[in-house]
């Protein structure tokens, strides 16, 4: 068992290592399938474990890629240079009301998708709009910063906006349904309370007065002869583009109502949102006439391929008895009462999601409460806790979730750097504070409402 489980960390420490440093930037879902192959092919987890594991995360996989879908086919509507438009009109010239706005889309684009699709979303919309406001490097930093934090910590009220959430929600059988019943309040006043303390520290680095003229920007966005997709719009004017794009985001808005009823009816969220994306993906093919196919190239796959292979990982660590030592070291903690057990066990997962990456963090958090013979309000209660760490304490470092990944690989494909130092002066106050604050406000919700 010893050696079980040593070799199992090391594999662990070293797939890791990898995903981190991203030699020649190797997408991290070849060091973590490389990882899993090893794993299985010593023993670690069996073939009958694979088979388990794959009904556990399938339905989760396929939803996330499901809606990954539908945000990448709105880019095929020219929805990027539309956003763009929306917020430089919003804005009306108003650096800090900029902020507000860039802070609301990405809320609702997390909700609307999930945080890998919001940020596949945002970051590109963003970029194109504080280039073309000709905003300097120094100004451009704080709204990208602050728009990909609140876009990867708005995973937390829905647990659809996230694959590894939907995967733990297997593991506790907690509905969809129920979960966000229990936390969308809690968290989402945490993020209207991390928006506001972000503006407060990024407050004397933005622009009071934007530079660029609103008319100017709205030209650029809207005019066919400055779209990249102008062979494929066949909409011209400004009111009838922002009519199909409302109709648009109103339905995948209804799509995403339709999720939460499905998991109240125990119907499969999977199937409504694979039959919205087929929807979603047939319209694009009457109204442009591009061919749904084109789908396969353009959706990222590895997304599935990696958070399959950590979960073959973390299940050879609980099978090689890393679980078992921490149900042992975890007992006393919970016993200690709800509060406590909130906060040290989501203030734990959000230490190991900064080490190792929130995926196996909340993966390893969740498998060691369903262990403990909790009563059902205790087991739902600190696995929203270790949600709270896994979504909003694990972006301290920009190594601590998928997304935060995406996001840098995004800024070196346009070029942009951010340093360490910028992202944590903000993160390194605005992390921590919002976590305890959130923990607080979970706690007190569930007294209030559930008990």
């Amino acid at each position: 068992m010893a050696f079980g489980i040593g070799f199992t960390i090391l594999i662990f420490l070293l797939t890791m290592v990898v995903i981190f440093w991203r030699p020649r930037g190797i997408n991290e879902a070849w060091p973590a399938s490389i990882g899993a192959l090893i794993i299985v092919l010593t023993g670690q987890v069996s073939y009958g474990d694979v088979t388990d594991i794959i009904s556990k995360i399938g339905g989760a996989s396929i939803t996330i890629i499901a809606t990954i879908v539908m945000a990448v086919t709105l880019q095929s509507f020219g929805f990027f240079h539309w956003a763009a438009a929306r917020l430089a009109t919003l804005a009306k010239g108003s650096g800090y009301r900029l902020y507000w706005y860039i802070q609301l889309l990405c809320f609702l684009m997390t909700l609307l998708f999930n945080n890998d699709g919001s940020i596949l979303i945002t970051t590109p919309i963003l970029i194109l709009l504080l280039k073309n406001l000709r905003l300097k490097p120094h100004q451009m930093i704080p709204y990208l910063l602050t728009g990909a934090l609140i876009a990867t910590a708005s995973s937390a009220p829905v647990g659809v906006s996230n694959i590894v959430n939907l995967i733990a929600l297997e593991i506790v059988d907690m509905s969809l349904y129920m979960h966000t019943a229990m936390i969308f309040v809690p968290a989402t006043l945490g993020l209207i309370f991390m928006s506001w303390l972000m503006f407060i520290l990024v407050k004397r680095k933005l622009p009071k007065t934007l530079p660029g003229s609103i008319h100017y920007i709205e030209d650029i966005f809207f005019t066919k002869r400055f779209h990249p997709l102008k062979r494929t719009i066949s909409v011209e004017t400004k009111r009838k583009r922002t009519k199909l794009m409302l109709r648009i985001l109103l339905f995948v808005f209804i799509l995403r109502c339709l999720l939460f009823v499905a998991s109240y009816l125990s119907i499969p969220i999977e199937l409504v949102a694979v039959l919205g994306s087929v929807i979603l993906l047939l319209f694009r093919w009457y109204q442009l006439g591009i061919n749904p196919l084109d789908i396969l190239k353009k959706t990222p796959w590895h997304i599935l391929v990696f958070a399959f292979s950590m979960y073959v990982i973390i299940y050879g660590l609980h099978n090689a008895g890393l679980t078992a030592m921490l149900v042992r070291f975890c007992e006393p903690i919970v016993s200690q009462g709800l509060l406590q057990a909130s906060f040290i066990m989501g203030g734990l997962v959000s230490i190991l999601s900064n080490l190792f990456n929130n995926h196996p963090a909340l993966m390893i958090g969740t498998i060691t409460l369903t262990d403990m013979g909790l009563d059902p309000i205790t087991l739902k209660t600190i696995y929203l806790a270790n949600i709270i760490g896994s979504d909003i304490g694990s972006l301290l470092l920009p190594i601590g979730t998928l997304a935060s990944l995406i996001w840098i690989y995004i800024l070196k494909q346009y070029k942009i750097k951010i340093k360490w130092k910028d992202y944590l002066q903000v993160s390194l106050l605005v992390i921590p504070i919002t976590t305890i604050v959130t923990l607080m406000l979970l706690y007190y919700w569930i007294q209030l409402v559930f008990v």
